[in-house]
């Protein structure tokens, strides 16, 4: 697996000597993180954040919040502007911003200069003082920065879905694994006390033996309505579109393919099957027991805008996946949320049962119990020091998100998929085993 190069690697030294780098510090004096003296310069957690709009911006404010985390730098491809979501101005300029204002306020002359700004990740990856990324840009550049990320020794914070694709998943697992990185997945339910108990009721037989699990998510597309042809547009000043586009096929611009809406368009993204699903059906997987591996075949149907429209994932859809241990899971789109279904009742993640002595039980403390973390930022931030597993680790995450891909590939062919989770290969199905991968633009490869 290969990154493509852009010069020669960048060394500490190199950018000391830089002007954009020479105006930040490597080590922030403590009182510039909350109380002085309260986390030594050399405990914390140095930081950058990658994809800095939406949820990217969420994320980054959150380690922002972490007196044992020191953000350094930003990376994003857009300077600023107001084409995310609800309006809000994001970008580089708004993340920077946020950073020099929050440090600023623990420093003496209420000034800071210390956040390095990068409009291309692998520059920011070159860094050696850097010791953790975040990383929150759409679905298909996810593989590719990930591994990038884990290649350079750092550890990883990365959004949801894991990545685009199957084999872009099992790309990040392994490089997690081979290059020995922490990495937290955003699947913030995990750590959720009333999923965890929801999940460790089933594990433990409170509803009998499981038999069905019915995942609810959002349909259609969560934004105002865009079914006409995408009208080209000029890219806008310091918005650095091929970048945006990177291993995904070229396309003309218009922003409602970028930003946030890049959700609804199957270059980047699997629509609510993923994005939700992500959510959703690692969350079955956690009450299943099936963590590290998958279904055995999936059916389903799904509706699909024509190939006129800009936004083309599925609106609604229905489809099941049968497990090797006989359970079902069954995945719509009708609401939101998890229902486990057993010979002796049911249960969903809010905690509602049925009968309702399943929600009084009280589990043993020689009965399963299930990964307890406080917060999700704050787990990545305790297992970066402890050097332990994450609530949310790549391999869970892969695995996870696995159902939804190829929920997505039967829905659009609309004939049953037949699975191997050890091997991870769609059994007798050439045309829907082409499907797993996407083609990837030059330069970008894993």
């Amino acid at each position: 697996m290969k990154e493509p190069a852009c010069g020669q690697r960048l060394s500490r030294r190199h950018f000391l000597k830089s002007a954009g780098a020479a105006a930040f510090p490597y080590i922030i004096p403590s009182a510039a993180l909350g109380k002085a003296g309260s986390v030594a310069p050399s405990n914390r957690i140095v930081m950058a954040s990658i994809g800095v709009g939406g949820q990217g911006d969420r994320d980054m404010r959150s380690f922002l919040e972490h007196r044992d985390v020191q953000l350094v730098a930003v990376c994003d491809v857009d300077s600023g502007s107001r084409n995310y979501e609800q309006g809000w101005y994001r970008g580089r300029s708004a993340a920077v911003e946020a950073v020099t204002d929050h440090y600023a306020k623990h420093q003496r002359d209420g000034t800071y200069s210390g956040c390095g700004e990068y409009g291309d990740y692998r520059e920011l990856l070159a860094r050696d003082d850097i010791d953790a990324v975040s990383i929150a840009t759409p679905d298909h550049w996810h593989a590719v920065i990930a591994v990038a990320a884990a290649k350079s020794g750092k550890d990883i914070y990365c959004q949801k879905p894991l990545s685009l694709t199957i084999p872009g998943g099992r790309a990040i697992a392994d490089a997690v694994s081979r290059y020995g990185r922490v990495f937290q997945c955003g699947s913030q339910r995990r750590s959720d006390a009333a999923c965890r108990r929801s999940c460790e009721l089933v594990r433990n037989g409170r509803i009998g033996k499981l038999h069905t699990v019915r995942v609810g998510l959002p349909g259609g597309h969560s934004n105002p309505g865009y079914s006409m042809p995408a009208t080209p547009m000029a890219v806008p000043e310091g918005f650095d579109y091929d970048m945006w586009l990177g291993p995904a096929p070229f396309a003309p611009y218009t922003h409602k393919r970028c930003h946030w809406t890049f959700r609804w368009i199957l270059d980047y993204s699997g629509g609510q099957v993923t994005d939700w699903g992500a959510h959703f059906v690692d969350m079955a997987h956690w009450g299943m027991g099936t963590e590290h591996t998958g279904p055995i075949e999936v059916e389903g149907r799904g509706t699909f805008p024509n190939e006129t429209t800009l936004w083309n994932t599925a609106t609604s859809f229905h489809f099941e996946c049968k497990y090797a241990n006989g359970v079902n899971m069954i995945v719509s789109s009708r609401g939101g949320g998890v229902r486990f279904e057993g010979s002796d009742g049911w249960i969903d993640l809010a905690g509602a049962t049925q009968p309702e002595s399943i929600g009084t039980s009280v589990i043993g403390p020689h009965e399963t119990r299930l990964y307890v973390s406080r917060e999700q930022h704050a787990n990545f931030v305790d297992c970066v020091k402890s050097r332990r597993p994450t609530a949310a680790p790549a391999e869970v995450a892969h695995r996870s998100i696995t159902p939804s891909h190829l929920g997505n590939i039967a829905m659009q062919l609309g004939r049953k998929i037949r699975w191997d989770p050890d091997t991870e290969q769609i059994i007798g199905d050439e045309t829907a085993s082409r499907m797993l991968t996407r083609p990837m633009r030059a330069p970008w490869r894993l």
